[in-house]
């Protein structure tokens, strides 16, 4: 059957954009997803289509590189089981790359950056100025991020997708969408295009890096205002109480986090996303670097390569990303479990433990870099130690 054609969701009335949604809908994880041939058709639309067919490609873990990665966990020279997560990281990452053995040559950590119109409610401690001077900051290597992506050997690749200023950086990548987002409060955060190109900014940059032989990404995130949309998008993703899912961020007091609740709650009720269509709550509460992060993971996961997510922000867009293509669960590990609230309520839903839980909420992908440590040591283990028969050390007597 040939592939349908996607129509520009900028043409299609909310009843048709929840019919593209209900049929990228997947209830059964165990076969690949392919895009129904009862969606709308109407011209292609580039940014789109690419989008549907990177959805197409995902396919469910290996479970074969799985099965001879745990019967090599069973060999080694220790009680089965003796090394806890770190068998189940390895015989994960065996599922995702297909190689029993799995090694990693290549870290990269994306931070996306963007700017959010939010920020004039007055949601955040400190000003959307921050924002660029950050990016700034990250490009001269002065930022946790890069301290923390240097001890771990990790690339650090900045990209603005939204920012609100002009910024010119030879180690920038400016994919600028647009000065940053609308005022949720007063309209939709994006226009449907302005999210389908961030998605596509996305996927475009991971892409660039896997051709390189980056093989292990995390995700990380700049932009003043964004727990904002991050709490908003939770809320309406997972039809949650804005109170339970909505954090202090940046370090705001208790007035202000009242304040910031109530802002979330008029955004909410003024647009009412769909959260039976994620585009739908993406576009009108959510932010152009979490767009962007959708489309990390995206790429990531079609590519089967492993992504690790990092705190609410990161969350937020696997989240999303989730509920465009439950396969891509499958292709996640959780680098560490923030303070923000709504983070654990994203990690409970994705049913994802984190690796570490260090009372961080800095972003950046600073709890992400850090889990890759321990990813690299549990395939360190897996492929480095001897097995009972190379040592010349005897199993376990079987009574």
């Amino acid at each position: 059957m040939e592939k349908p054609t996607v129509g520009r969701l900028d043409s299609y009335d909310p009843a048709s954009i929840e019919c593209i949604m209900r049929c990228m809908r997947v209830n059964d994880t165990s076969r690949p997803w392919r895009p129904s041939p009862y969606c709308i058709q109407q011209k292609k639309d580039n940014h789109m289509q690419q989008i549907l067919e990177r959805m197409a490609s995902i396919a469910p873990l290996d479970t074969g590189a799985m099965e001879l990665a745990r019967t090599r966990q069973q060999q080694l020279t220790k009680p089965a089981g003796s090394l806890g997560r770190l068998e189940d990281i390895a015989i994960h990452i065996a599922g995702i790359t297909g190689q029993p053995v799995p090694r990693i040559e290549q870290k990269a950590v994306i931070i996306m950056a963007g700017d959010h119109g939010v920020t004039s409610e007055g949601v955040s401690a400190y000003p959307a100025a921050v924002t660029p001077q950050m990016v700034h900051n990250f490009l001269q290597g002065g930022a946790a991020i890069n301290a923390l992506a240097q001890y771990v050997g990790a690339k650090v690749i900045v990209v603005d997708v939204g920012v609100a200023a002009d910024i010119a950086h030879p180690d920038l990548l400016s994919r600028k969408v647009a000065f940053g987002t609308a005022n949720m409060v007063l309209a939709p955060a994006m226009t449907r295009a302005q999210m389908l190109e961030a998605i596509h900014v996305g996927i475009d940059v991971c892409d660039a890096l896997l051709e390189q032989g980056v093989d292990l990404v995390a995700t990380g995130d700049m932009g003043i205002g964004n727990t904002t949309a991050s709490s908003a998008m939770t809320a309406a993703l997972l039809q949650t109480p804005v109170a339970l899912v909505t954090g202090r961020g940046t370090g705001i007091n208790d007035e202000q986090l009242t304040h910031k609740i109530q802002v979330i709650e008029k955004a909410l009720a003024r647009h009412a996303p769909n959260p039976q269509a994620p585009f739908d709550v993406l576009m009108k509460v959510g932010g152009l670097e979490i767009a962007g992060l959708v489309g990390v993971i995206v790429a990531a996961a079609s590519h089967r390569v492993p992504v690790v997510i990092d705190g609410f922000i990161s969350g937020a867009a696997a989240l999303m990303a989730v509920e465009f293509n439950p396969l891509i669960r499958e292709y996640l590990l959780a680098g560490h479990a923030s303070v923000e609230r709504g983070h654990r309520l994203i990690l409970e839903r994705l049913g994802l433990s984190p690796l570490l839980d260090l009372q961080l909420r800095l972003g950046e992908g600073t709890g992400a870099v850090l889990a890759m440590s321990l990813i690299e040591a549990a395939l360190h283990a897996h492929s480095e130690m001897a097995t009972f028969e190379e040592a010349g050390v005897s199993t376990r007597e079987e009574k």
